[in-house]
């Protein structure tokens, strides 16, 4: 591959749409990026130019709008180098770095360690998680009919089965999404082992030195456990273990109240087990605004779960097949009892052993390792992503810094990371989705917004599904009408979010919106609804 790097001179761009418009049209093959400011009148644009010209692509500029490319200038071009990247790591951000720098034209070495090749989410997290997840809300919705006249009737008949099937899912995904993706690439290696930096440019894996010219730490993060008596002495689960159980806990005590706990907890309620959430802040979900922690917590409860919010653990301990739990609660000691405890209190990122300190290489207290716009760190030529910088723990995040990353690292068109509209996704049921600011959020930057917030039981397709839990709340900038924000605690919520994520991505108003054509019965027609009761009580609706 022959890598061109050209800046363009551009006339007729008036607005960030306009550069927005030209980036689009460069999404064609032979483009590998390009970053275009409206201010500058200029756009970077990295090439190959064995499948598209620099005629061509002045073309589709031109063919975008009522612009012209009036000059340019070529940066640099890669002919007779191929550069080296040194990737430590085998998840989501590692493998999205490699595809970008092979693409770049750079030779590529893994280095990976600890977790099977595929990293957290489809070994251990995402993947195995949701799957059971399914498995569970099947079983529970089989017990239960919410139709007249209807009976059901479901029951675990074999929960080994159940792990089996994850199991193979698992391995199916791994093998196609990752290991297949690489297999057979030219100037790719693989290599299992721990590796050590040595330098900027250079790390040490089971007794070899490896040279590069750029390196990318993406080793990605772990359960993160309480500081508590008797921890070490008792049988406990993380998501990496919880997963695994060969037989269904008839109790299980979850320490936790975000994302991974709460999905855990109703996931092995709905399979039968009996569930107690302890939560050290006064409600499950603290970051999130009350009304969606109240809400679900709610919903959860009418379930089966016990949650205990307001605890303190003081010690844990074995006691023959049971863990005991002492905790202070509300000023009082309390004990609580199951056969097994899992701990869902946060992660940790895997930067212990990579050597970082001796080359200079930040560390945070968390143990994160903080990164530039750019995701490099305090060293230059050494670049991080994922888990192990911290933020967004996400895979999709993962995968987006991992190629930006490399980008970054092998390419002079350099871009900083954007975190605008980004969605997140709580799998409980219902689910919790969220994009932009929520109300907590808006206040403390001093906004001022307003709230439309739609309950469930006003939307036709939870009407005619006869399932109504949750709301629609969306925030929008008073004297724009464009949307600041969207939570939405709804059954399948998180298919709500793209819309509402493109709107405030490209700064689309509540008016516009709201005018905009939603099929009726179905549930993103409450995002319109949900628009029009900005201005309109939705009784008149």
């Amino acid at each position: 591959m022959t890598l061109r790097t050209v800046e363009l001179q551009i006339s007729g761009m008036t607005c960030p749409h306009c550069a927005l418009s030209i980036e689009r049209a460069l999404t064609v093959t032979g483009v590998v990026s390009s970053k275009v400011s409206h201010r500058r009148h200029q756009a970077v644009v990295t090439f190959d130019d064995r499948k598209i010209s620099l005629e061509e692509i002045t073309e589709i500029v031109a063919g975008s709008g009522h612009y012209r490319v009036t000059d340019y200038h070529e940066i640099t071009s890669n002919k007779g180098h191929k550069a080296h990247l040194i990737v430590v790591g085998g998840g989501s951000a590692a493998f999205a770095a490699t595809i970008q720098a092979q693409e770049l034209g750079a030779k590529v070495t893994m280095i990976n360690v600890g977790l099977p090749i595929g990293g957290t989410c489809v070994n251990v997290g995402c993947v195995p998680s949701k799957n059971l997840i399914r498995a569970a809300e099947t079983l529970h919705r089989a017990r239960k009919s919410p139709f007249a006249g209807i009976e059901t009737t479901g029951r675990l008949a074999d929960f080994r089965a159940v792990i089996e099937q994850k199991r193979n899912l698992v391995e199916k995904l791994r093998q196609e999404k990752y290991l297949d993706v690489v297999a057979g690439r030219k100037d790719f290696r693989l290599v299992k082992g721990r590796a050590t930096l040595i330098s900027s440019k250079a790390v040490a894996v089971n007794g070899e030195t490896i040279s590069g010219d750029v390196i990318l730490i993406a080793t990605g993060a772990r359960p993160a456990l309480p500081e508590v008596a008797g921890l070490h002495k008792v049988e406990y689960l993380t998501n990496e273990t919880a997963f695994e159980l060969e037989e269904l806990p008839e109790t299980l005590i979850v320490v936790g109240g975000r994302y991974i706990a709460l999905e855990t907890a109703q996931m092995f309620t709905r399979l039968g087990s009996k569930v107690t959430i302890l939560q050290r802040s006064e409600r499950i979900l603290p970051e999130e605004d009350p009304d969606i922690s109240q809400s679900l917590a709610q919903y959860l409860q009418a379930e089966g779960i016990e949650i205990v919010t307001g605890t303190t653990l003081l010690r844990v301990q074995q006691k023959q097949k049971e863990v005991e739990v002492f905790a202070r609660v509300g000023g009082e000691e309390r004990q609580f009892r199951a056969r097994h405890i899992l701990f869902a209190t946060g992660r940790q990122a895997n930067t212990d052993g990579l050597g970082l300190e001796k080359v200079g290489v930040r560390v945070n207290e968390k143990g994160c390792i903080p990164v530039d716009a750019y995701l490099q760190t305090n060293l230059p030529g050494i670049f991080a992503a994922g888990d192990v910088i911290g933020g967004h723990m996400f895979v999709y995040t993962a995968a987006y810094e991992g190629k930006l990353a490399a980008r970054n690292a092998l390419s002079p068109a350099k871009q900083k990371v954007d975190y605008t509209a980004l969605p997140g996704v709580i799998f409980t049921d219902p689910q919790v989705a969220g994009v932009g600011l929520n109300e907590r959020q808006a206040a403390a930057e001093g906004l001022e917004y307003e709230v439309a917030t739609l309950e469930l039981k006003h939307v036709p397709r939870a009407l005619a599904a006869r399932d109504t839990r949750g709301f629609i709340k969306l925030l929008r900038d008073k004297n724009s009408d464009r949307l600041l924000g969207a939570r939405i605690l709804a059954p399948e919520g998180g298919e709500l979010l793209m819309e509402i994520a493109l709107a405030i991505k490209f700064r689309i108003t509540v008016e516009q919106l709201k005018e905009m054509f939603h099929p009726y019965l179905t549930l993103s027609e409450g995002v319109k609804l949900a628009a029009i009761t900005f201005s309109k009580n939705v009784e008149e609706l």
